[in-house]
């Protein structure tokens, strides 16, 4: 049986999302936190993530999500990120809570 080639950077499609992965690369942690800088009330723990080649590069990260309270239970998200080529600041475009 033939297996089909993991999807790199490299073979990806412009405008297709990778797939996501859990080896999340220093410069990707550094767009996470640049993006989150300043948001406040739930803290964001990335776990996963996955990336779209545009004029820039979309980021899709699958997170932990944990309200700032006391005994506040696990939730999980996905955050999308903006980063421009540029070298402008990573922008946070939306947050979307995953219901179990």
């Amino acid at each position: 049986m033939k297996t089909s080639p993991e999807v790199s950077q490299e073979n990806q499609l412009l405008g297709g999302w990778s797939q996501f992965t859990c080896a999340i690369t220093p410069e990707e942690k550094v767009t996470f936190e640049e993006a989150m800088e300043g948001f406040v009330g739930v803290d964001y723990f990335p776990i996963a993530v996955a990336k779209q080649v545009v004029a820039g590069m979309n980021y899709s990260f699958f997170c932990n999500a944990r309200t700032v309270y006391p005994s506040a239970p696990n939730q999980a998200a996905i955050i999308n990120v903006y980063k421009p080529l540029n070298g402008e600041k990573a922008i946070k475009t939306g947050i979307e809570s995953i219901k179990h």
